[in-house]
């Protein structure tokens, strides 16, 4: 089961860290490998469960994106 689908008494308690970043990084990487396989063998209807799961996981990586502070980046300048 991926680490978005939380329990609903969990949800929104849960903290984001770097570890939880990391498992739903190599959980996608699975994830499309199992869909490319699945695409390669010509059984696409498998791969509607993955997807939907992928997607899920793609949308939460932005939503947590979205609600990051921006980072600090120093701005150069440019002499001309």
């Amino acid at each position: 089961m991926s680490v978005v689908f939380v329990p609903e008494r969990v949800r929104g308690k849960a903290e984001v860290n770097q570890e939880t970043l990391r498992r739903l990084l190599e959980e996608n990487d699975q994830l499309i490998r199992c869909i490319v396989e699945y695409q390669n063998k010509g059984r696409a209807a498998e791969c509607v469960q993955h997807q939907h799961t992928l997607h899920r996981n793609l949308i939460y990586l932005a939503t947590i994106a979205d609600a990051a502070p921006p980072p600090n980046v120093e701005k150069t300048v440019v002499e001309s």
